[in-house]
């Protein structure tokens, strides 16, 4: 590594400096909040200084002109973001986000910007984009996916000015209107316990057994996101059996999930979520499926251990088998049992908004924003002044059991503390 062994101060926003392993002095100097290295190519010092004062006037009319020599092609520039995206995925970095950044930026922006100079992008450009990509998306864009593609945008911005590629000063104002996100497709009570039926009989007329465990795998997935509300694909494909905690007391027990990674964990950090009690029985069904498990094993795998990516499309094969595709509030997918979660717990007024946003690892505002034709049904005693009770799904209380039952759950969860003794893990 070089080493300064000579200085010379110009001013307050510029200097020159010899190395060591070169005789020619470099200038550095700031322009609108950040700083920049030059080589002077000159070896006298005089002449060095006049050098550095020229340096320094020429990039500050090219950043005021927008005529960066150094400018590069908006492909090129959105090409090295997304590598540097794709490389800290790789490596457990990053956000879950970067994955939709990514897509967006090949699908809309390097197809519309192509080899534009990314210093040319300015705000009449922008508009053009505005319109072909609503023509692209053939509708018009939510204010939520506008912020998304800005987000990606700024990631090329970013990677420009730290290559000096552009300047801070350089870079647009992008627009964040767009229409307002409608309400969450989800289900009712009865169409998901249509969709449960309907997923066992396809279980049982499946002509291969592989066919069969990823159906019965899709059921305990499914189970696992209605009992408690965790994201499909960023929550659900990380957890292992280690993620998962037990609470007995006789022949009562109470399940936590830890959260580990997710959308929201890199900067919320781990968080840990209450199950509800429809969760017991899928757990049992994955302790027998998965009897040398370990902690650090994925919950969701086949018998013979290995994972699957087929869970989302059977699920889509599932919901248009019983016609359940689509909703009055849009297309329906495995985050919809996400939606169902929090649109049941807010009908049935068990918790507070606040403790079922930190249950679900979102904000207050975000389910009064996309849950808002659920929120005033809470307070509809309140509000038309007459007292009736609540119309929520009847909860079978689980542990309203036999003795014998009982004594059954009760050396379960006397199982289940041993096996954290010695595995780790339920």
């Amino acid at each position: 590594m070089s080493t300064q062994i000579d200085r010379h101060s110009i001013d307050d926003a510029l200097y020159i400096y010899l190395q060591d392993n070169s005789k020619k002095w470099y200038a550095r100097f700031q322009l609108f909040g950040k700083w920049y290295c030059k080589s002077t190519k000159e070896v006298g010092k005089d002449q060095a200084i006049a050098k550095a004062q020229l340096l320094r006037m020429e990039w500050k009319i090219k950043a005021e002109t927008g005529t960066l020599t150094k400018s590069k092609r908006f492909r090129d520039v959105a090409e090295k973001a997304i590598a540097c995206m794709e490389l800290e995925l790789a490596n457990g970095g990053g956000i879950a986000s970067y994955r939709e950044y990514i897509h967006v930026l090949k699908r809309y922006h390097v197809t519309f910007f192509d080899r534009i100079y990314i210093t040319s992008i300015d705000h009449q450009k922008l508009r053009e984009f505005d319109v072909w990509r609503t023509q692209q998306a053939k509708r018009e864009l939510t204010k939520s996916t506008i912020l998304t593609h800005n987000a990606a945008m700024q990631m090329v911005f970013k990677q420009a000015i730290e290559n000096q590629w552009m300047l801070p000063i350089q870079v647009p104002v992008l627009s964040n209107k767009g229409v307002q996100g409608t309400r969450r497709a989800s289900f009712t009570p009865d169409e998901y316990e249509h969709l449960v039926f309907s997923n066992a009989e396809m279980m049982k007329n499946s002509r291969k057994q592989v066919t069969a465990d990823i159906r019965q795998l899709l059921f305990c997935y499914m189970e696992f996101a209605i009992n408690s509300g965790l994201r499909p694909g960023t929550e659900l494909d990380h957890l292992t059996w280690g993620d998962i905690q037990v609470e007995s007391h006789d022949h009562k027990s109470r399940f936590f999930i830890t959260v580990r990674k997710g959308k929201t964990t890199k900067h919320t950090g781990t968080r840990q979520v209450v199950c509800k009690q429809g969760i017991f029985d899928v757990i049992q069904l994955l302790i027998l499926k998965h009897k040398n498990r370990k902690a650090t094993d994925l919950l969701f795998r086949l018998p013979n251990g290995d994972t699957t990516n087929e869970l989302g499309p059977t699920f889509s094969r599932l919901l248009k088998e019983c016609d359940m595709k689509e909703s009055p509030s849009g297309t329906r997918t495995l985050y919809s049992l996400r939606h169902t979660y929090i649109t049941w717990e807010l009908m049935a007024q068990s918790v507070s908004i606040d403790v079922l946003a930190r249950q679900c690892g979102t904000s207050i505002q975000m389910i009064e924003q996309h849950y808002s034709h659920v929120v005033p049904k809470m307070f509809s005693n309140q509000l038309s002044g007459m007292d009736m009770p609540v119309e929520a799904k009847e909860i079978k209380d689980r542990f309203d059991v036999p003795d014998k039952t009982k004594e059954l759950f009760a050396k379960k969860a006397k199982a289940w503390a041993d096996n954290y003794r010695k595995r780790g893990c339920i």
